[in-house]
């Protein structure tokens, strides 16, 4: 039994260190049948097997991959590109063999038991005869790496190739070889494409939500998210320090980017933290009620579209990461519309917008507590994928009254000294505006020490999935960029949810919005920039970005007095 999870921990996608000896025969057919084992929908069995020996096949294939990968890392950002570059696929020049497992949807019939209304198992059962395939080819020690750069064009090429029949749908492309040793880890984990998610996050007790492993308590994602959130670490900040002042240069001479390199290494827990790249920006997307107020004179339309123009690329936010090489990820949790699937949406709509805080409750509690969840959700799905840095973005016609409102209840200020002018409201707008969110705070009388009540009365939808995505960086000990009032406001439920949160919490930029100069007071943190503007979306946390991994990069690379043999200057 203990063979057996070995073989299965110990599989890789193996991509390097093939030998070219040939497989035994036997060996092959050894794989081939535990393949051909895996369980199938319907017992249809839809797979089939075709065997690529010839170099010069090979060859081509390779030329076909190694086209549409470089077309595919065109459109990646500057991070991700790079580390694709360095993801190898010689092996399919190596290896003496090369499978292709292909799946017949129209195998078994057609009262094929299980398919009916489920085309897709077909290839899902493929799916089960590679992972058979790939754990014998483990167990007889032969090593098996899967390409899979092809588009829907380099498939209709492959099939021409090598003589696919139309109807048969390429399930995967395998090299298979004779290896010297297997990776440790993951290989794209060691390139830094992404982290193995723990298991814990993965396994839910009796529905979604309440997570946990056999025979242990289930824990409510929050919960377990805030008892999570610990001090920053002293030590490395201190040793960072102490290195700063021995590098190559006057003492304190970087001014701010040395307070900046010194809060990274806190965060990693080491004095010389990691190049915060890649990074992500998250746009949490939401609409509000108050909106009926007359709070401003954009309709509130203006989300959806502004959501579609992001999502399209066509935005600030979008012309700022592409410049600085960041993924941009449109998170609705509230959008009033309902929105088409698109590449860079993720569907997490908690409710069709807020209700009118001068009425009632803006959300439920549960609503509250959803989209909180959810912005942890998105963290930790960043952070594995890869990311060491995430920003705050926001879109949301009226979100600067419930930012505004927000900022009070957990600052105790009055409304004429946080209240903006947001999208650029004008005076007789403003005062309607102060006015709403004074009654807002008048009827609800918001507890800040019941951080999920506050959200529910007054926040938006977008400011609680800020508040979870900040706590899900947190409890990931990675930085976050905070952008302008909106996030600042999650920020404060954050802080209030988790009191060390702000230890991981970088300002990007001082926002011209009132409410920001008291959320930046409020946290302890000084910005980095101040540049007058309001736009949100995340632009002036992009901003920022370079200043975070210049300070991370500075002590990777700058010399000591000691090490660069330079005299430093005497006391005195």
């Amino acid at each position: 039994m203990q063979d057996f999870y070995d073989v299965l921990h110990s599989r890789r996608d193996v991509r390097t260190g093939f030998r070219p000896d040939p497989i035994d025969d036997e060996v092959l057919t050894r794989v081939l049948r535990a393949a051909h084992a895996a369980p199938s929908v319907g017992f249809s069995q839809p797979w089939d097997f075709v065997l690529v020996r010839d170099p010069a096949t090979r060859e081509r294939v390779h030329t076909l991959v190694d086209e549409h990968r470089t077309r595919y890392a065109a459109s990646l950002p500057a991070a991700r590109a790079e580390a694709l570059r360095s993801i190898r696929i010689e092996a399919i020049r190596e290896t003496p063999l090369n499978v292709v497992v292909t799946a017949d949807p129209t195998r078994g019939g057609r009262h094929t038991l299980g398919r009916h209304g489920r085309p897709e198992m077909g290839p899902y059962s493929a799916a089960l005869a590679v992972q058979n395939l790939w754990l014998a080819a483990r167990a007889e020690g032969l090593g098996v790496g899967w390409v899979s750069f092809f588009g829907d064009d380099g498939l209709a090429e492959l099939h021409e190739l090598l003589d696919l029949p139309p109807h048969v749908e390429v399930v995967a492309y395998l090299c298979v070889g004779h290896v010297d040793a297997f990776p440790d880890r993951p290989e794209l984990e060691g390139h830094g494409w992404a982290r193995r998610r723990p298991l814990e996050w993965a396994v839910h007790q009796e529905g979604w939500g309440s997570r946990g492993l056999p025979g242990a308590e289930p824990v409510a994602l929050l919960e377990s998210t805030v008892d999570a959130v610990g001090p920053v670490d002293e030590a490395a900040r201190g040793a960072a320090r102490e290195r700063l002042d021995r590098m190559t240069k006057p003492r304190g001479a970087l001014g701010r980017v040395e307070d900046v390199a010194v809060t990274l290494a806190g965060i990693a827990a080491t004095p010389i933290p990691p190049v915060p790249a890649p990074a992500a920006v998250a746009v949490f997307a939401g609409d509000h009620g108050v909106h009926a107020q007359g709070v401003t004179p954009w309709p509130q339309e203006v989300t959806v579209q502004m959501v579609g123009n992001i999502v399209g690329g066509g935005a600030v936010v979008n012309a700022f990461a592409r410049q600085l090489g960041a993924e941009v990820q449109v998170v609705d949790v509230g959008v009033a519309a309902d929105l088409d699937p698109a590449p860079g949406l993720l569907p997490r709509k908690v409710a069709h917008g807020t209700a009118d805080m001068t009425e009632g409750p803006a959300l439920t509690r549960e609503q509250a507590r959803r989209a909180v969840e959810h912005g942890i959700e998105v963290a930790r799905d960043l952070v594995a994928a890869g990311n060491r840095c995430l920003l705050t973005g926001d879109m949301g016609i009226a979100n600067t009254t419930a930012a505004a409102t927000l900022v009070c209840a957990f600052t105790g200020a009055d409304p004429a000294t946080v209240t903006g002018r947001g999208t650029g409201i004008d005076d007789a707008t403003l005062a309607r505006k102060t006015d709403v969110v004074r009654r807002a705070l008048e009827r609800h009388r918001p507890d800040p020490a019941d951080p999920i009540g506050v959200l529910a009365a007054v926040g938006g939808l977008e400011h609680a999935g800020l508040a979870g995505f900040v706590l899900g960086a947190a409890a990931l000990r990675t930085p976050v960029v905070l952008d302008g009032v909106i996030a600042g406001a999650g920020a404060l439920v954050a802080a209030a949810l988790a009191p060390d949160v702000p230890g991981y919490c970088l300002a990007g930029h001082r926002s011209a919005e009132p409410g920001g100069r008291l959320v930046l007071e409020h946290l302890g943190c000084t910005p980095l920039l101040e540049l007058d503007m309001r736009l949100g979306e995340g632009t002036g946390a992009l901003l920022a970005l370079p200043v975070l991994q210049g300070a991370a990069r500075a002590m990777a690379d700058v010399a000591t007095f000691d090490s660069a043999g330079v005299t430093d200057k005497t006391d005195g």
